[in-house]
């Protein structure tokens, strides 16, 4: 399938690593302009490099910490200007802490706020102008399959994830005049380092082994495996191109089955 993409140009949010550059990358295979954020400069720069190497796209690494106004700001006056405008953003961040509703203070929930709810909220108002001046205006969040069913442990993400879709949904009514489409994406047991990292978290504070934990994790999932980021990085670069024409307001869990939930 031919996903239109040649000549488009897409914003990655949080794309050095895991779900955010295996995005990046798979839009750029499409023929996407590809504009990567994220915080440290060589880092993402690093990543820019590799997309380019790999797929002959043009990429542009472009530090910047989404819990910073000035810098989603800047950022995409960067991606405007050196591009001439945005067709596809691509709402990305990394995960708040692990925990239970005792473990935290104000200011950790603050931050929480700021990462993956108020990050959001400032990077569309930054990109509209430039989405209604496409004719393919696309917005695709990643959130997190407890958008379904809440996790256990991992209750600051319940919360944030959910008003992200809660957000998308009402962009989805609210900018469909303007031809913007506008849905979520819900990762479930994706093969990343936040996963392996909230698996050892887990392992560690129930005092078990890294793989009874991980065994059990996978003894939920119908297909028996974890995802991989490219498979996930496919569905977003369908729903971010003008190959879709007609989805939007939806939340799409890719998960392998694990959540039972209707």
């Amino acid at each position: 399938m031919d996903l239109q993409l040649e000549g488009r140009t897409a914003v990655v949010l949080a794309a050095s690593r895991g779900l955010g550059f295996a995005c990046a990358r798979a839009l750029a295979a499409e023929g996407a302009r590809v504009v990567l954020a994220g915080r440290h400069e060589g880092t993402i720069a690093e990543a820019a490099e590799h997309i380019r190497r790999e797929t002959g796209a043009e990429a542009l690494g472009q530090a910047a910490d989404i819990t910073r106004a000035e810098d989603i700001h800047n950022l995409f006056g960067t991606a405007i200007t050196h591009f001439g405008g945005i067709d596809s953003l691509i709402l990305n961040a990394g995960g708040p802490p692990p925990g239970r509703f005792d473990d935290f203070d104000d200011e950790t929930w603050q931050q929480a706020f700021e990462l993956n709810l108020l990050s959001a909220v400032r990077s569309v108002r930054a990109a509209l102008p430039s989405l209604r001046a496409s004719d393919a205006g696309r917005v695709v969040s990643i959130a997190s399959s407890s958008i379904r069913e809440p996790i256990d442990g991992l209750l600051l993400s319940n919360v944030f994830r959910a008003g992200l879709l809660g957000l998308t949904k009402t962009l989805a009514a609210e900018l469909a005049g303007d031809g913007i489409l506008v849905n979520t994406i819900g990762p479930g047991r994706i093969d990343t380092e936040r996963v392996r990292e909230l698996d050892a978290a887990r392992a560690e504070r129930e005092q078990r082994s890294l793989e009874a934990v991980r065994g059990e994790s996978l003894s939920r999932i119908p297909l028996g495996r974890h995802g991989e980021p490219a498979e996930l990085a496919r569905v977003v670069a369908f729903l971010a191109s003008p190959a879709n024409g007609y989805v939007t307001s939806q939340a799409l869990l890719v998960d392998g089955g694990m959540v039972r939930a209707l």
